[in-house]
């Protein structure tokens, strides 16, 4: 395949979080795949006090050296998206892959996808097409900038599907999630919980990631309150930071008298810090209301972790049930029920070898090559 020059619309460093790893990964790879791959990001990606996070920004991140980085995009500044379609069309990429996941970035992305749309191919890489938590406007927004693109590439089927709401264009691919591989390398249970100040005994459970509501980390405190839980001296372990009013689940941990059974540490958790979470858990929980894809997901098989997900969205595509970890239904009884079998039938092990063979489906030369196929399949 010939050498092209790719743009990545998205998030990147310094800017924190899933979409800017994702971003930084995909564009690596396709550097070390012989492609001339940069990322344009945004210098005002929310603005403040749209974002509820306490930080929009690494504190103390090292930039990454193998890849280029154009810090250009006002999310609000209609002038600025003129300007970076200019910068694109001058530096003339054979496509433009933007990562759309909100719509409150449709207008900014859309305008910028239309005005370069003649000379450059436009992708888009749709995390969502529906947004978790719905606002005014979404539709509209989202269709604007559906409407401005060549082509789209989802991870999961779900929003593959959504995606029929609002075009009828058949350049569409589907490839799921490749594997975050930039936290670092594995380290013992024994090294991880050391490092993290936890009991070497302790079965533990394990949630991560920014703490919202579609993410259902109440159900998974209500499951963590059946007897045979405490009996059992199963632990939760909770890493990351809340995005909802946190006083709903402190009230939820008291209600239930698990104190006990919950280790809290509810900050961001920084890159160097995320393979220390998975390596010290015995099994991670992700316990929806709703989903497409998981980065969390892609995090565990990386670091050969079984899982518990409920049957939403992307999450129960990825997991086969009973051999990778457990699909069960949004139902606190449920959950428990598996949290229990999982280490009463010391479900660990074997687990662990099938998530081994199975994390091999997932890995960014693959998802490269659909990507480059549907840039093909669109060319004129």
């Amino acid at each position: 395949m010939s050498k092209l020059k790719i743009f990545i619309l998205g998030p990147a460093f310094p800017l924190r979080g899933g979409p800017a790893e994702f971003n930084q990964n995909l564009c690596a790879e396709l550097a070390k795949a012989g492609h001339n791959a940069q990322i344009i990001s945004y210098k005002l990606q929310y603005p403040n006090f749209l974002f509820p996070g306490s930080s929009q920004f690494e504190k103390n991140g090292i930039p990454p050296n193998d890849i280029k980085i154009h810090t250009l995009i006002n999310s609000i500044n209609p002038i600025n998206w003129f300007k970076v379609a200019r910068f694109i069309k001058k530096e003339k990429p054979n496509f433009i892959l933007i990562r759309f996941w909100l719509p409150f970035f449709g207008p900014c992305l859309g305008t910028i996808a239309k005005l370069v749309q003649h000379q450059t191919k436009v992708i888009a890489l749709t995390d969502n097409v529906i947004p978790h938590e719905k606002r005014p406007g979404d539709r509209s927004f989202t269709k604007y900038f559906i409407n401005n693109c060549n082509a789209f590439i989802t991870m999961s089927k779900v929003v593959l599907n959504d995606l029929n709401l609002f075009t009828k264009s058949l350049n569409k691919a589907y490839h799921p999630h490749p594997m975050y591989e930039t936290y670092g390398e594995s380290v013992s249970k024994e090294e991880a919980r050391k490092k993290l100040n936890l009991n070497t005994n302790d079965s533990i459970v394990l949630f991560f990631g920014l703490i919202r509501k579609y993410k259902g980390l109440d159900i998974l405190l209500e499951a963590m309150a059946d007897e045979q839980i405490k009996k059992l001296n199963i632990k939760l372990l909770i890493a990351g930071e809340f995005y909802d009013d946190a006083s709903y689940y402190m009230s939820i941990i008291e209600k239930n008298k698990i104190q006990d059974r919950v280790i809290l540490h509810s900050h961001f958790i920084p890159n160097n810090q995320v393979r220390y979470y998975f390596c010290a858990a015995n099994v991670v929980a992700q316990t929806y209301r709703n989903a497409t894809n998981s980065g969390v997901s892609m995090v565990s098989y990386y670091y050969n972790k079984p899982m518990i997900v409920t049957a939403v969205g992307g999450l129960n595509e990825i997991v086969p049930n009973n051999k990778c970890g457990y699909i069960v239904d949004f139902n606190k009884t449920e959950i428990a029920q598996k949290i229990i079998n999982y280490f009463t039938a010391s479900k660990e092990m074997e687990f662990t070898e099938n998530v081994m063979r199975e994390k091999q489906k997932y890995t960014w030369t693959s998802f490269i090559q659909t990507l480059l196929e549907l840039h093909h399949s669109i060319e004129k």
